[in-house]
C-alpha cells in the first residue's frame, strides 16, 4: 500500500508540474492526442515540444512444471503487469519514466530522468536496467525471446536494474558505429536503499561500463532492443559488445540487494568481498534470421583475513565463497526465425559452469537448458501468443517446464 501510495503522488505530482508548464507558455495548442499500440496513449502540447505517455504491459500465463524430485506444479496468472508513464520536453532536453509492476509485492521497476545535450550524449539518473550486464539482460521484459530469461541471466543477475548515474554515447565513423557506456550505481540493486532508515544500502558503489561495435551500421529503428528479427532487416547486421562491472564490497549473491550476508575483519567491521563480472556478447540479424551469443566470467576477490563472524573466530575458507556470491563462467546462444512478420521459432541453449568444481554448496552449478519456443506475431512484438517449453538439467536432477502466454503492450 506504501508504495502504490508514493506512485499514486508522484503520478499526480508529474501531472501537475506538466499542466502549470503548459499554462506558463504564452501560446496556447490545444493538445494532440494519439493511442497506438506499444506506443501507450500519447499526448503532444505546443507541436510536439512537449510528449506525455501513458502505457503498460501484461503478459496472462498458464505454465506446467514437472520436476524429477518434486510434485507437478500448475500456474495461472499474470507474470507480468505493467503500468508506466513517460514524458519529454524536447527543448529543455529532458525525458523521464516510471514504470511498475504490479505483479510484484515491490512494484517500483523504473524511475529516472535523463538530459540529452546532443544527440551523442545522453546522462541519466535514477533506476533502470543497467546496460553492464549481458545483452538479453538488458532488454525489457516485453522485448525478451522466451517468457524467462535465459539460466545466465537469471543465475548472474537478479532484475538487472540499478540506481545510480548513467551516461550513454554514440559516434560513428564512416558506416561503423562505436556506442560506448559507463555508470556509477549502489551496487545494490533495485530499491538498493530499503523500506525504511534502517534498512540502508551497504558496502560501496558499483563501477560499470559497456562498449558496442556496429561495423555493418545501426540496425532498423527498434530492432537492437530484443533478440527476433522483427523488422527483418534487409542486409546483414551485427553488434559486438563487451561489458564489465566491479562491486566494491558485495553482499548479495547477483551483487543486487544487500543484507544476504557479512564478513568481517578480526576486530568486527564489516571486510566485504570485491564482485566482479566480465561479459562478451553478439547480436546478429538478417532477413528473420537472428543469433544472440553471451559469455560471462564472474570472480569475486576476498582477501586474508576474512571472517563470518565478529569474533574472528570462524575464518571463511576461499572455495567457500562461491557459497555466498554466483562466480563461475556461463554460456548462452539463442536462435531465431521470424518468417512474413508473423511467425516465430526459437531455440536456446545455456550452460553455467562453477568457479570451483569441489564444493558442492557453490551457487553456480553445472546446469543445462534447452529451450524451444512458437509465437505468433499479430502487432510486431506489441501482441504476441507463445509457447514454450523449457528442459533443465542439473546434475541428477531434470525438470521440465510449459508455457502459453498472450503478451500484450500498450
Amino acid at each position: 500500500m506504501k508504495n502504490y501510495t508514493n506512485i499514486k503522488t508522484l503520478f499526480f505530482t508529474l501531472m501537475a508540474l506538466l499542466s502549470l508548464n503548459m499554462k506558463a507558455q504564452e501560446k496556447q495548442s490545444i493538445p494532440e492526442t494519439n493511442f497506438e499500440m506499444g506506443q501507450g496513449l500519447q499526448f503532444n502540447f505546443n507541436k510536439g515540444d512537449y510528449q506525455f505517455k501513458i502505457g503498460g504491459m501484461i503478459q496472462p500465463q498458464f505454465s506446467y512444471r514437472k520436476d524429477s524430485t518434486a510434485e507437478n506444479k500448475y500456474y495461472l496468472n499474470s507474470k507480468r503487469s505493467y503500468f508506466n508513464i513517460s514524458g519529454k520536453a524536447a527543448k529543455e532536453k529532458i525525458s523521464f519514466l516510471l514504470q511498475t509492476d504490479f505483479s510484484l509485492s515491490n512494484p517500483l521497476l523504473d524511475a529516472w530522468v535523463a538530459y540529452q545535450p546532443y544527440s551523442y550524449l545522453k546522462l541519466t539518473f535514477g533506476q533502470q536496467l543497467s546496460f553492464a550486464n549481458n545483452r538479453e539482460m538488458g532488454f525489457m521484459e516485453n522485448q525478451l525471446q522466451f517468457l524467462d530469461r535465459s539460466l545466465l541471466s537469471t543465475r548472474f543477475s537478479s532484475s538487472g536494474r540499478e540506481f545510480g548515474l548513467f551516461v550513454e554515447s554514440n559516434f560513428s565513423l564512416g558506416n561503423m558505429v562505436f556506442s560506448p557506456k559507463a555508470a556509477i550505481t549502489s551496487g545494490d540493486g533495485r530499491n538498493s536503499f530499503g523500506a525504511s532508515g534502517t534498512d540502508y544500502d551497504l558496502g560501496g558503489v558499483k563501477y560499470s561500463g559497456r562498449l558496442d561495435f556496429l561495423p555493418l551500421g545501426s540496425f532498423t529503428e527498434g530492432n537492437e532492443l530484443l533478440v527476433a528479427d522483427i523488422k527483418y532487416e534487409n542486409k546483414p547486421k551485427v553488434v559486438l559488445g563487451m561489458a564489465g562491472s566491479i562491486n566494491k564490497g558485495a553482499t548479495h549473491q547477483t551483487g543486487e540487494g544487500h543484507g544476504n550476508f557479512f564478513l568481517y575483519d578480526n576486530k568486527g567491521k564489516n571486510k566485504l568481498p570485491d564482485y566482479r563480472k566480465l561479459y562478451y556478447d553478439v547480436l546478429l540479424k538478417y532477413k528473420g534470421f537472428s543469433v544472440l551469443a553471451e559469455y560471462i566470467i564472474a570472480t569475486a576477490k576476498v582477501t586474508d583475513g576474512s571472517f563470518y563472524d565478529v569474533s574472528g573466530l570462524n575464518p571463511i575458507v576461499p572455495t567457500e565463497i562461491s557459497q555466498l556470491l554466483s562466480i563461475g563462467t556461463g554460456f548462452n546462444t539463442q536462435i531465431s526465425y521470424v518468417w512474413n512478420k508473423k511467425y516465430g521459432i526459437d531455440f536456446r541453449y545455456a550452460k553455467l559452469n562453477p568457479e570451483f568444481d569441489g564444493n558442492y554448496s557453490s551457487l553456480i552449478r553445472n546446469n543445462e537448458e534447452f529451450s524451444y519456443g512458437f509465437s505468433k506475431y499479430i502487432n510486431e512484438n506489441n501482441l504476441k501468443i507463445s509457447t514454450t517449453i523449457s528442459h533443465l538439467k542439473f546434475e541428477s536432477q531434470r525438470s521440465l517446464l510449459g508455457s502459453i502466454y498472450v503478451q500484450l503492450t500498450l
